[in-house]
């Protein structure tokens, strides 16, 4: 069967009519007629044919293999072949052409399918315009649809030709749009030609996103790829906190409005009190890589050899081995089934750790390797550290700097600076961090609003917004003093995770922040102390905003305080940036 000629054009066929019951005459079009499929000179049914030579060509494909291998055990010359092994071969080599060819005819049947099929559609289109032209009670055309809107204008910010050629070349494909930095060796001129693309392959202005006064020279490598822009998020201070005697104006960035007055309000009930106190309980950033073995027992004999604290020292030495700061503090492992979780948990100086700590980790699992052979390393992380993820093992072992804070707030201070009474703070407490959180099934949400003052001062401060989720494990606790006279308040947090070097530490406005904190850069008199103040002003400044906010709620200002604070009269979209 030649499946190479085109099939030959079907005969014309009339327009038939017919009487529907509305009474309508309807035109019909004639039935295609069915393609022919190369398949259909095959003796037996498609997949028959399938089934038999995919058995046939891995049956004596591991027949070969078999022989072959006894050949090289028994030190027999591999051309020496049987009568058996020539036929095998020659089946290997008949059933590797069909399948070969079967792919093959797939390929050819689809292109003939779409000729056929397109000059089967323009013949019955040519027919049906020639019979409408001729019906006089063929419907008129429809009106076009009006045009959408015109799209804000595209405003170019190129400043030379050279640079339109290279737009042209991105769009076209010529150039990578990911590669502009290393080509042209000059960041903002990268991020403008990118910009200036994506506006022209979108469609969209992006007009209000700025472009000028950024170094985008620090991003490159280390906070952001493929940059355009950046975003502006005003920056407010709330204070002074009065911590642990010393007094502390914290940044806060955020488009929330009342969020900063009502830290500040926060601040303010501390100070006059005389201010707050922290403690810092741990101070560990964890990675938990997961392995597997062929049976439990197997992975339980790892688990004995690395909780044995014989081996802890040398697995220290060669844990501390990826950086100076570095230092193993434990490891706890998990089982299920054969699959075994190691929860490494170590100090990381100033930083955050995350790329100390798994370097580290590397290490320990390179030297695991040679008591251990057949252990199979699944990830670097197993989920059981637990990064950007509620946890509950982040919620009682705590990760990163773990802080508890603590005022005393007087009666006086809470009637004319909160506006409400001990007795109601308490019973709110009570009902809604605590009860209510329980009702809700929270993990480490018995508080009101902590994430709202750690996002702020992470987004201030450069820290990874995404660590929010574990950084906001919070409990607070509010309890009557004096007989009841005076109010005593508490955050714990088990999870903070902050850093002042590394990351978007570095960047000029986020620098600026950790400066005004006095936890600029790494501590060189006492590394990681400069990390550790940080967790505990954000912790302070939690304590705060849990006080304003839940006097607020207790005296029915909440409401009251946002439709004056964080609701705008004016037009933002006739703002111009």
């Amino acid at each position: 069967m030649d499946i190479s000629r085109r099939a030959p054009k079907p005969p014309q066929r009339p327009l038939t009519t017919t009487m529907h019951d509305s009474g309508t005459l309807r035109r019909q079009q004639p039935n295609k007629p069915s393609t022919p499929k190369a398949s259909d000179a095959l003796p037996l049914p498609l997949y028959l044919t399938n089934a038999v030579f995919f058995t046939l060509f891995f049956s004596v494909a591991y027949y070969l293999l078999h022989r072959w291998r006894d050949k090289i055990r028994n030190s027999t010359p591999l051309h020496l072949v049987t009568l058996p092994e020539i036929a095998a071969i020659v089946s290997l080599i008949a059933s590797f052409i069909y399948l070969l060819g079967f792919f093959g005819i797939d390929f050819v049947q689809s292109f003939i399918s779409r000729a056929s099929h397109d000059a089967w559609d323009l013949d019955n289109h040519h027919n049906f315009l020639i019979e409408d032209e001729r019906d006089p009670r063929r419907t008129p055309p429809q009106q076009p649809q009006p045009a959408p809107p015109h799209p804000e204008p595209l405003i170019s910010t190129l400043s030379s030709e050279e640079d339109e050629e290279i737009v042209k070349s991105v769009l076209v494909g010529k150039i990578a749009s990911h590669s502009l930095e290393s080509q042209l060796g000059d960041c903002k001129r990268a991020a403008s030609i990118r910009r200036e693309a994506l506006q022209r392959i979108t469609g969209r202005s992006v007009q209000g996103l700025p472009l000028e006064g950024f170094d985008y020279a620090s991003i490159l490598g280390q906070c952001c790829e493929m940059p355009i822009g950046y975003v502006q998020i005003p920056v407010g201070i709330a204070g002074p906190l009065l911590l642990d005697g010393f007094e502390y104006s914290v940044p806060m960035a955020t488009t929330e409005g009342c969020l900063v007055a009502s830290t500040n309000r926060g601040c303010k009930a501390i100070h006059v009190s005389g201010g707050a106190t922290s403690t810092l309980l741990r101070d560990g950033m964890t990675r938990a890589p997961v392995v597997r073995f062929a049976s439990a027992k197997r992975a339980s004999e790892l688990k004995f050899f690395v909780e044995d604290p014989v081996n802890f020292d040398a697995l220290s030495v060669v844990f501390n081995r990826s950086s100076r700061f570095a230092r193993l503090q434990s490891i706890h492992c998990s089982l299920a089934g054969k699959n075994l979780y190691m929860r490494f948990t170590c100090s990381t100086g100033d930083a955050m750790g995350m790329n100390m700590v798994s370097k580290g980790v590397q290490n320990v699992l390179d030297f695991l390797q040679t008591d251990f052979p057949d252990m199979d390393v699944i990830g670097i992380s197993g989920n059981f550290c637990s990064d950007k993820k509620p946890a509950a093992v982040n919620w009682i072992e705590g990760r990163g700097k773990s802080v508890v804070c603590e005022a005393i707030i007087k009666e006086e201070v809470v009637k004319k600076v909160l506006k409400t009474n001990v007795a109601a703070l308490v019973e709110l407490n009570m009902l809604k961090n605590l009860a209510g959180s329980a009702v809700a099934g929270a993990l480490g949400g018995f508080n009101a609003h902590a994430s709202n003052i750690v996002s702020a001062i992470f987004i201030a401060t450069g820290q990874d917004p995404a660590q929010n989720i574990e950084s906001s494990h919070c409990i607070t606790m509010i309890e009557a003093l004096n007989d009841g006279k005076d109010l005593h308040v508490s955050v714990t947090m088990p999870s903070i995770e902050v850093g002042t070097i590394g990351g978007g530490t570095q960047l000029a406005s986020q620098s600026a922040c950790l400066n005004l904190l006095g936890v600029k850069g790494a501590s060189k008199e006492s590394p990681g102390s400069n990390s550790r103040l940080l967790a505990t002003i954000v912790a302070g400044a939690v304590l705060a905003g849990e006080l304003s906010l839940m006097s607020a709620i207790a005296a029915g200002q909440l409401v009251r305080s946002h439709m004056k604070y964080n609701r705008s009269s004016r037009d933002m979209t006739k703002i111009s940036s």
